[in-house]
């Protein structure tokens, strides 16, 4: 186990943007709710899976809807709170310890308000190594582990408490009711023992995120360009190099749904690569031909200074990188590519792993 510091959040809010593929939310709110909760109640300690006793009750907590709602609709910080209060109450017991259930953007970064509000550890694991658009795309789906009970709860005090069927009912039930909740709303889900996460979660997320984060903004004084130490320490393959020439985004229920378009540049002159997303970068084609394919993580970066940009901040003429990063190994099994991979999100081609794809 180790102590979270504030110093430690801005590496782990960049490297979580950068695993968050696009997607996840912008970490910028998140982020300041965190540190605020870390000044007024002390440092978060962030253990290990291992260090879990097999019988505690580890639960997720995250934000839920459309990053692009969140440009303009602010959580107050009290939703995630409530969703952790509600959790406790309806299980009957304390929550020992809680965890992201995704690594990327926002949600890598909203569990740390919650762990030091509540005094509890933060467990060094996710459910996906990445970001995904739907509740039910995480690892704990793949080892038989229920979504339910979730709770919920938004920013103008509404509640809600969840039994479904299944996963996907999950998704569609919750789904649901946060766009009558303005698009966004905070969430518990999940909930599972300590055994459980050490079984089905994507472990050591936390201190990757941190890792990459570190990569970026200590590459100056390491005398490296912040690109190359991002690409050396994630062992990612630049797909693309230029500049964003078209964007075409909007927003279905939920969900940021949009094309990128970019303009080759340098050794990529000439060629053009097209980025389709649904909250998260889903496929990535250059001239026409897939480079990179989900569960794999598509990352566009900021040439300037290799910070990763969100789906929802895209701008037209920005130089950016475009990476392929591989996705955690749960992923890349059958269960995992049908659960994350292309033809769930209606694609008619096959997953094929980025360092396939770019031999």
């Amino acid at each position: 186990m180790r102590k979270i510091t504030i110093e430690d959040l801005e590496y782990i809010s960049l490297g979580s943007t950068i695993l968050g593929t696009g997607g996840g939310g912008d970490p910028y709110v998140g982020k300041l709710l965190a540190k605020n909760a870390i000044k007024n109640y002390g440092e978060v300690t962030l253990i290990k899976a291992e260090e879990l006793a097999d019988d505690a009750l580890v639960v997720p907590i995250a934000a839920f809807g459309a990053p692009m709602i969140l440009v303009e609709k602010l959580f107050s910080g009290n939703e995630f709170f409530s969703a952790f209060d509600m959790m406790e109450s309806y299980l009957g017991r304390k929550i020992d310890a809680i965890m992201p259930a995704e690594a990327g953007g926002l949600n890598g970064v909203i569990p740390f308000a919650v762990a030091a509000k509540k005094r509890i550890p933060i467990v060094d694991a996710d459910g996906m190594g990445r970001a995904f658009p739907r509740l039910e795309m995480v690892t704990f789906t793949l080892h038989g582990i229920p979504v339910s009970p979730i709770t919920q709860a938004d920013e103008k005090g509404n509640k809600n408490v969840y039994h479904t069927i299944d996963n996907v009912w999950g998704e569609t039930l919750v789904g649901a009711t946060t766009i009558q909740m303005g698009g966004s709303c905070a969430i518990g889900c999940y909930p599972m023992s300590g055994a459980q996460v050490k079984k089905a979660a994507v472990q050591g997320i936390i201190s990757y995120a941190q890792s990459l984060g570190e990569a970026i903004l200590n590459a100056k004084k390491n005398k490296k360009n912040p690109i190359t130490s991002l690409i050396e320490k994630a062992d990612a393959i630049q797909l693309f190099s230029g500049k964003i020439s078209n964007v075409t985004i909007k927003t279905e229920g939920r969900w940021n749904k949009g094309v990128c378009e970019i303009m080759g540049l340098g050794q990529d002159s000439g060629s053009m690569m097209e980025l389709d997303f649904q909250n998260e970068f889903l496929m990535a084609k250059k001239n026409g031909k897939p480079v990179a394919i989900t569960p794999d993580l598509i990352v566009l970066l900021d040439a300037e200074n290799a910070h990763p940009i969100t789906a929802e901040t895209i701008q037209y003429g920005t130089r950016v990188i475009v990476l392929g990063m591989k996705a955690d190994k749960q992923w890349r099994t059958p269960a995992g590519i049908a659960l994350g991979g292309p033809q769930k999100f209606g694609y008619t081609e096959e997953f094929v792993p980025v360092e396939k794809l770019n031999a």
